[in-house]
């Protein structure tokens, strides 16, 4: 394959406005609807971390691509494997465990807590304080260098010191061995061994309203059905609140087909855009889904495939509602926006193209992205 980026510098941009109704999608640490002011007003937000992690599980269901796992639980993955090529209970898990030790450090047991008569242990399996991302191919790629040394953990990773061990698992774990769509374009992060961090090919902005918002409370109560008839009054059994708000929200998300093909060595590039995109389309956040369900797909998106600087909308001024509510006019202020940026840019805008949804679906979109890849993307 010619190692020149044919993608160098290229992206797809979404520019997307969905509206929802009364939802909690996105909690802050007391519980309410996260928020952000922006143009001198408050606005409803939905931080990306809430919105990537619904994507990267909604992949699962859609192209025949790879996907990683991001777990605590390295050495049961590798475990697995190594059963899979002949490997003991026994075996598997040494080979397991001293894989994982060279990433994620066991927590300390916590101190026994002292009775009259006994000390009561409170100190569980320990447990671990950080999670990794690794991809079937690398899982594959260790269980198969255990096997091959009768999986003799040490022989294959013999360094005792974590950080030194890490080294050496980066140093099997070459480029070629990461074939996880997910891990391309969320990225990785590897405190202890930088050689296996994976830039990000996606980035993904904080949603915001793109009008003023005021949270809401909701009064709640709860009645005990009391089937032995026990109960004298007949008031609630509980009462409670929860925070809710209502918004037509902005979401940018921009994928770096340059970075994507560097990182997948150009390979499955459409079914990789494929799965995002549909996963994109479906995926929400999940807070209180089952008492303030918030399922809206998007209502308008314009979609740009381009060459340059990335470049996103503000909402600076907050729009107005009219007759029909916040979306039409947040609509023309996309445009206008997005209009006015162009203008200004000029050449510099790079622009190769131009999708809007509607009229455009799903399907048309994809068909339309997969059309700007080179030949030898397969």
């Amino acid at each position: 394959m010619n190692n020149a980026n044919p993608l160098k510098n290229t992206r797809i941009e979404f520019h997307i406005l969905q509206s929802f109704p009364v939802t909690c999608l996105n909690r802050d640490d007391v519980g309410a609807p996260k928020t952000a002011m922006v143009g001198g007003v408050p606005r409803a937000r939905v931080s990306s971390q809430a919105w990537k992690r619904p994507v990267r599980l909604a992949m699962q269901g859609y192209g025949a691509v790879n996907l990683g796992s991001r777990t605590k639980f390295v050495s049961a993955l590798v475990q697995a494997e190594c059963k899979k090529l002949g490997a003991t209970d026994e075996q598997a898990k040494v080979c397991g465990d001293w894989l994982e030790g060279a990433f994620i450090k066991a927590k300390e047991p916590k101190k026994g807590k002292k009775t009259e008569e006994v000390e009561v242990d409170d100190a569980k399996e320990s447990t671990s304080d950080a999670l990794i991302f690794l991809s079937p191919k690398e899982v594959t790629k260790l269980a198969e260098l255990f096997a091959e040394n009768g999986f003799d953990a040490i022989s294959v990773l013999k360094q005792t010191d974590q950080k030194k061990r890490a080294k050496e698992v980066a140093s099997i774990l070459d480029k070629s061995n990461m074939n996880a769509v997910d891990i391309a374009l969320f990225g990785r992060m590897v405190a202890q061994a930088a050689e296996l961090n994976v830039e990000a090919a996606c980035s993904f902005a904080h949603a915001i309203s793109t009008h003023k918002v005021a949270n809401e409370v909701e009064f709640f109560t709860a009645v005990d059905d009391d089937p032995m008839g026990i109960r004298e009054d007949s008031g609630s059994a509980h009462m409670g609140s929860l925070e809710f708000n209502s918004a037509t929200y902005y979401r940018y998300v921009s994928l770096d087909l340059g970075q994507l093909y560097q990182t997948l060595n150009g390979q499955n590039m459409a079914g990789a855009i494929e799965s995002f995109v549909k996963a994109l389309y479906v995926a929400v956040p999940t807070a209180r889904q089952t008492t303030m369900t918030g399922l809206s797909a998007w209502d308008y998106a314009k979609v740009f495939v381009r060459k340059g600087q990335a470049l996103q909308a503000s909402f600076d001024n907050p729009v107005k509602a009219k007759s029909e509510g916040y979306l039409a006019p947040s609509v023309e202020a996309l445009n206008a926006d997005l209009d006015k940026k162009q203008q200004m840019a000029g050449s510099l805008f790079g622009k190769l193209d131009e999708i809007e949804l509607p009229p455009s679906n799903i399907d048309d979109l994809i068909a339309k992205l997969v059309a700007h890849l080179p030949a030898d993307a397969e």
